[in-house]
């Protein structure tokens, strides 16, 4: 089992939009079986505050530390949307991201419960491509993750489907 330290509490190990660290890929790009881990994240209690004031999702199962050490999880969790924002979120500041297109959905699970202090990172592959029938600059991408804590624990599954910019072709005076 890999373990990963924890970064600092209340450090965010998200990249910067300003900080890219590898090309972002055309769909032509992407090929069957590609995959990567993304960066670490670990979840703080703030973290959890911040999405509930955003969300306005204040079930005390989040938010409120006496009702949740009594509930059936014992302690406060994040919500799991937050940890589904987390997976697109972690995906897309990783080594291995698209050109912007357009997300066309997700399908999740959510198996275990993501705890304050928890650090995850996401693991992902390309599962299948194709040529978009309606957009031919355009094609789709399935990316099938899990999202995993310190404990190699694998707290939710999902798909994304992505539509995805085909490369530009070049142009004939360049």
């Amino acid at each position: 089992m890999t373990t990963h330290p924890p970064p600092p509490t209340g450090v965010s190990t998200m990249r910067r939009p300003h900080e890219p660290t590898s090309q972002a890929r055309w769909f032509d790009e992407a090929q069957i079986g590609d995959s990567c881990e993304s960066p670490l994240f670990t979840v703080t209690a703030e973290t959890i505050d911040t999405y509930a004031r955003v969300s306005g999702d204040h079930n005390p199962v989040h938010v409120d530390r006496e009702y949740a050490a009594a509930s059936h999880f014992g302690r406060r969790v994040a919500h799991g949307l937050l940890g589904l924002a987390l997976t697109d979120g972690l995906k897309s500041q990783s080594e291995y991201r698209f050109q912007p297109g357009y997300s066309l959905g997700w399908t999740v699970d959510f198996l275990a419960p993501i705890g304050i202090d928890d650090t995850v990172r996401v693991r992902f592959r390309v599962e299948s491509t194709r040529v978009s029938r309606s957009r031919p600059g355009w094609g789709i991408v399935t990316l099938p993750a899990e999202l995993v804590n310190q404990d190699d624990v694998v707290v939710q599954r999902s798909v994304h489907t992505l539509m995805v910019p085909r490369r530009p072709a070049a142009k004939e005076n360049d």
